[in-house]
C-alpha cells in the first residue's frame, strides 16, 4: 500500500505547491521582490507546513547575492511615498498597509523625503524598515540612526529588514484564499 502525501497545513499553500514552477515564482514574489528569492521558493516546493515556508524563506534570503537584495529593496516605496522602482500591484499594496498607521503630518513628509536623499546618496539604496505598527515620527527617528552606519553594516540590517517584512507579507498571503 503506497503511503499517502502529507497535506499542506494551509490551503493557500496546499494550492501553491500544485502550481508550476514560474506561476509559483510569480505568486510569491510580492512577498519579498527579488526574483531569485522567488524562484528559488518556487524550485523547493513541496513544502508541508507554513513553519517549512517560512523557514525555508530565511535560508533562501540569507544565501542571495547583494543584487538580489537590491531587487528586492527597488520593490518597495520610500517610506512616506508610494511609488516604487519595481513593484507588483500586490507588493505595493502590502507596502500601503504596512505603512497605514505612518499617517506623517507635512512636516515629518518633509524631513522623511530629505533624509530618504540623504541615506540614498550615502548607500545606494533606500531606506528599508518593518514598517508595521510604527508611526512616521518613529521610523524617521530610525532612518537617522541608521545614517549613521557604515555601507557593510547598513547593508546588512537593510537585508534583516526585509527579511522581516518577507516574513510578515508571507502570513498575510498565507491567509488569502
Amino acid at each position: 500500500m503506497l503511503a499517502e502525501e502529507p497535506m499542506p497545513d494551509n490551503p493557500t499553500l496546499a494550492t501553491w505547491n500544485t502550481l508550476d514552477e514560474h506561476s509559483a515564482a510569480d505568486a510569491i514574489l510580492p512577498c519579498n521582490g527579488s526574483r531569485a528569492w522567488a524562484e528559488n521558493m518556487a524550485a523547493l516546493r513541496p513544502f508541508e507546513t507554513v513553519f517549512d515556508l517560512t523557514c525555508t524563506a530565511d535560508r533562501v534570503w540569507t544565501s542571495l547575492s547583494e543584487s538580489d537584495w537590491q531587487q528586492a529593496f527597488d520593490s518597495h516605496p520610500r517610506i512616506g511615498e508610494q511609488h516604487a522602482k519595481s513593484a507588483t500591484a500586490t507588493s505595493l499594496a502590502f507596502s500601503s498597509a504596512e505603512q497605514s498607521a505612518a499617517n506623517p503630518n507635512d512636516a515629518i513628509r518633509a524631513e522623511l523625503a530629505a533624509a530618504n536623499r540623504d541615506y540614498d546618496a550615502k548607500f545606494g539604496h533606500i531606506f528599508i524598515v518593518c514598517a508595521t505598527g510604527k508611526s512616521a515620527a518613529e521610523m524617521l527617528a530610525i532612518l537617522r540612526h541608521r545614517l549613521h552606519n557604515d555601507p557593510a553594516t547598513e547593508l546588512r540590517e537593510a537585508a534583516e529588514q526585509q527579511r522581516q517584512i518577507t516574513q510578515i507579507r508571507l502570513r498575510k498571503w498565507l491567509a488569502t484564499p
